[in-house]
């Protein structure tokens, strides 16, 4: 049998669950809680590692740029294939593929751990990061098959309510544990959930149904897609050490570009195309889009550069720097369910714009916390809840606008795509952070790619002048948010 052929039995040979599950009443809601603990634990391991990163950086003798790779690679990872396993989900079935998604996000944990160098960690992240996308492609998709119309509403809810409490969790769970355990727990803590979620997953999730084998996987697309991407933010993160005028910058700027013309070339004579270029036909939608990767740059920008801030900068324990940027999640899940009622009144992007405005005044408020160090904590901490609670206001009500923008028979591939674009947000967001902090750092003190010995003061003005890049990024979406566009939504 042909290697293709034995690939696509083991995928469709999906089991059925067992028969006890299904007689129950509550079936709907097992499926619902077992999607959930995926959901719960990718939010978990992604705030839970950036806390980490100054730790790893001590422990490997590493530069900013390199440590920063260790939630690069799964963030980059996470964004590439993305698209290519929503795909082959709907082709080669779901269950198999989330199952699958769990025993490679397992493994790759466990190996991280013991991880004999810097280099080992980001290619062990990297596998992690595909099998966290074979969860985060299917996930949602499951939950929708499992529960009819009328609960879905309600469904989603606890979905994202458990994405929320994995990112609250992350900082606070990451400082408890390198304090007390080290590092390599920090990649560990995750396998008790990722083990009963694969064991469940293959007891109780159904059968896929209504299998598109008509539909031609996108080979050409993904072979782009994904390269592209990660040469841009490799491109993004490298700039500072290389120089924007070095050949290996230029180099990486023009292969991306070349990548991404070649991609929309072949997106738009493609009869069942990885990325679906008709919506950006809307010009609201593509400023919606654009204010999603901005707002999610935002967020991951955040957390690197207060992680080095606070264990670095004000020398608090992993535990307390934790605890304090802990603030940040908790404020955004506090915030967010209302915003999506109060988008009702005040409209979508008024509301967007004054998350935005919100994000931008925590910002000022960081960069005055530096200059008055006795009162640096409590106002940084204040500044961390405004900063939440903005992204909070932000999110939803730009998340809606953006999907009311698309075409109504493009909902579907509007929120694959909408996805997409969060997931390369976080991974733009610590590309420009690690970039900007080494260069400033660089102006600082004088030395090339040297951080560890300069704690303190000068790490922190450093880190002021870093947030002017975060600080841009707010203005940017907000004036997105403001944007004229047409609200009729196109049939």
């Amino acid at each position: 049998m042909a290697w293709g052929g034995l690939i696509t039995g083991l995928l469709t040979a999906e089991p059925r669950p067992l028969t006890f599950f299904e007689k129950q009443a509550s079936y709907p809601w097992l499926i619902v809680g077992l999607v959930s603990i995926g959901a719960f634990i990718g939010q978990l391991d992604a705030t839970i590692v950036q806390l980490a990163l100054p730790t790893l950086g001590k422990t490997f003798t590493a530069t900013l740029e390199a440590v920063s790779w260790v939630s690069l690679a799964y963030l980059v990872a996470f964004a590439s294939f993305l698209p290519i396993f929503g795909r082959l989900c709907e082709i080669y079935g779901r269950k198999s593929l989330y199952v699958i998604g769990y025993v490679i996000f397992i493994v790759a944990s466990l190996a991280c751990g013991f991880a004999p160098d810097l280099g080992w960690l980001i290619a062990l992240r990297v596998l992690q990061g595909i099998g966290g996308s074979m969860l985060g492609a299917n996930s949602i998709a499951i939950l929708v098959a499992a529960i009819d119309e009328e609960r879905r509403g309600r469904a989603l809810g606890y979905f994202a309510a458990a994405q929320a409490v994995g990112m609250c969790a992350g900082p606070a769970v990451g400082g408890l544990v390198l304090g007390l355990l080290g590092w390599s727990w920090v990649f560990w803590v995750s396998v008790p959930f990722g083990l009963a979620g694969a064991f469940l997953g293959w007891l109780i999730l159904p059968q896929t149904r209504a299998l598109d084998t008509r539909k031609r996987f996108d080979w050409d697309g993904a072979l782009l897609l994904g390269p592209a991407i990660v040469m841009a933010v490799l491109a993004l993160n490298q700039v500072t050490a290389r120089g924007a005028t070095s050949p290996f910058i230029l180099g990486l700027v023009t292969a991306a570009a070349v990548l991404v013309w070649l991609l929309i070339r072949r997106e738009r004579n493609s009869s069942s195309p990885l990325v679906d270029l008709r919506l950006f036909a809307s010009g609201a939608f593509t400023r919606g889009i654009i204010a999603v990767v901005l707002g999610y740059s935002l967020l991951y920008g955040m957390f690197f550069l207060m992680s080095f801030a606070l264990e670095h900068g004000y020398g608090d324990t992993p535990l307390a720097a934790g605890l304090r940027l802990s603030a940040i999640p908790i404020a955004l899940g506090l915030v967010a369910p209302w915003s999506g009622a109060l988008s009702n009144r005040l409209g979508d992007r008024l509301l967007s714009a004054a998350g935005m405005g919100l994000c931008l005044a925590a910002l000022t408020v960081l960069a005055y916390a530096e200059a008055n160090p006795d009162l640096a904590r409590p106002i940084s901490t204040a500044a961390f809840v405004i900063f939440g609670a903005g992204l909070g206001v932000f999110i939803a009500p730009n998340n809606h606008a953006t999907i009311q923008a698309a075409p109504a028979n493009l909902s579907g591939e509007a929120g694959s795509m909408l996805n997409l674009m969060r997931a390369l947000g976080t991974s733009l967001g610590v590309a420009a952070a690690s970039s900007t902090l080494s260069w400033r750092l660089e102006s600082v003190t004088g030395l090339h790619q040297t951080w560890i010995p300069f704690a303190g003061h000068r790490t922190l003005f450093a880190i002021e002048s870093s947030l002017g890049v975060l600080a841009l990024m707010a203005v940017a979406a907000a004036g997105l948010s403001l944007a004229k566009a047409g609200v009729s939504r196109r049939r």
